[in-house]
């Protein structure tokens, strides 16, 4: 009996080994709630003052410090670790906050994250600055970035679009306001498209006017026409639009400047230099311009296509360096965005704030999309594996930079919203000629009912 009773006991622990293990691989999140978190706060609680000290995180004590402890305890003084406040358990990690000794600062931190990851049994450690003398660490207990699931509670709002998911498991927003331009390169497969329709999607039900340029005859952008209040599918289509929307931001200038031609000793509020300060009845909607594959705008076979690409260049500069007082914003899809494109092309890369590089065929791309801004972030993005399309390297003018992933989103979902939002659009009487045509969907026949009758067509 009593073997008997040890052969199961082994199996029994055996089955929960195993099933700890599969539940690690398949269901990272759930293996974390259930086993990671208890191990991992576990081991932080016991090792915090030793590992502090081990990572050379620690200070010498206050002289009040020593002499009470020598008076009490009559032991050793010994440094002492930023003093620790709650432990935040939540369903991706961990989050503490450290207020640091005097002669520190948060780099002491953040150049030990590496060390503090292999003692506590996590993925990543991420350090945040919260305010002077405080840092937050935040503790991921797997790879987030493997399988994208949005938090819950993200930051939208107007012209904010949650589209993609940080490698500390935080939402990465894409804010218009705070970076009025982007770019957005990716090889074939890398997941640009996917990128592009999280972010169109969460656009469709705000009241802003999107307009899309898709050389490759509208593929790509075609699925969104019930929301888009212009569409250009070629370059021919492309060198009429552009003018038309240099024509708007040139009226909506006018219109700033008539709102400050006011008599003297108006109010404070009443005085602007962008669309923001009008009031609201007043207001243009604001506009986000997608152009799919820029590289197509770019290239020519003849004179007369020169010609007209460079005018094309010309009014995107114009576009990119004036259009944010405006409300007008770009979003520049495309493989490759070098110098090679011809004139001009650098000058307008010069003017996108924001950068998103997805996987690249080779290290002259990455470096056309993040070299100039953030060069340690190149070496990120040329590591992409082909194997998880949709993630990606994004990086701003402050030299900041980390990976993202954009959760999967189905065209039919995406074409959906956008037919169910297509009453938002803002109507701008200039793009009229330039809506693309919708047709009507199909009934779908009620089940058990029979074929849809089609009308006949009445006799004159």
């Amino acid at each position: 009996m009593t073997d008997l009773m040890t052969v199961a006991e082994v199996g029994g622990a055996l089955a929960a080994i195993g099933g700890a293990a599969y539940a690690r691989h398949a269901h990272p999140a759930a293996y974390w709630s259930t086993v990671g978190l208890p191990v991992s706060m576990a081991r932080l609680l016991v090792s915090y003052s030793s590992t502090m000290d081990a990572c050379g995180l620690t200070v010498e004590p206050s002289r009040w410090r020593a002499l009470a402890v020598r008076a009490t305890t009559r032991r050793e003084v010994r440094p002492v670790p930023p003093r620790r406040g709650l432990i935040r358990p939540t369903s991706t990690g961990l989050r503490l906050r450290l207020r640091l000794a005097p002669g520190q600062e948060p780099a002491d931190v953040a150049a030990s994250a590496e060390r503090l990851r292999h003692a506590w049994g996590v993925h990543a450690v991420y350090v945040r600055d919260i305010k002077p003398g405080v840092v937050e660490l935040r503790l991921v207990g797997f790879d987030v970035l493997r399988k994208v699931r949005m938090p819950r509670r993200t930051e939208g709002g107007h012209l904010r679009v949650p589209v993609a998911l940080r490698e500390d498991a935080t939402a990465f927003v894409r804010d218009y306001r705070a970076v009025p331009h982007e770019l957005v390169l990716g090889a074939t497969l890398s997941g640009k498209s996917m990128y592009l329709r999280n972010l169109l999607t969460g656009l469709a039900s705000q009241p802003v006017v999107l307009v899309g340029i898709d050389c490759k005859r509208g593929v790509e952008l075609a699925p969104f026409a019930p929301r888009l209040s212009a569409l250009a599918i070629d370059p021919e289509q492309a060198a009429e639009l552009l003018p038309v929307l240099v024509k708007e931001m040139e009226n909506r200038y006018d219109l700033i400047k008539a709102r400050q031609g006011i008599a003297p000793g108006a109010p404070d509020e009443l005085i602007t230099s962008d669309i923001w300060g009008l009031p609201e009845s007043e207001r243009p909607a604001p506009l986000v311009l997608f152009i799919d594959e820029v590289a197509e705008l770019f290239l020519v076979a003849t004179r007369k296509e020169e010609e007209r690409r460079d005018e094309m260049v010309t009014q995107l500069i114009r576009l990119a360096q004036l259009g944010r007082a405006a409300g007008i914003y770009l979003e520049v899809c495309g493989q490759r965005f070098g110098a090679e494109l011809g004139k001009g092309a650098t000058m307008l890369r010069a003017q996108l704030t924001g950068r998103v590089c997805h996987r690249v065929n080779d290290e002259a791309s990455a470096k056309m999309a993040l070299g100039d801004i953030a060069p340690e972030a190149v070496f990120a993005a040329c590591a992409i594996a082909s194997e998880l399309p949709g993630l990606a390297v994004v990086g701003d003018t402050s030299g900041g930079w980390s990976r993202i992933r954009t959760p999967y989103l189905s065209l039919t979902d995406a074409a959906a919203t956008c037919r169910e939002t297509a009453h938002l659009a803002p109507d701008v009487m200039a793009l009229a000629p330039f809506r693309p045509y919708v047709p009507p969907v199909a009934p779908v026949p009620v089940q058990g009912s029979g074929p849809v009758a089609t009308p006949r067509p009445v006799a004159e």
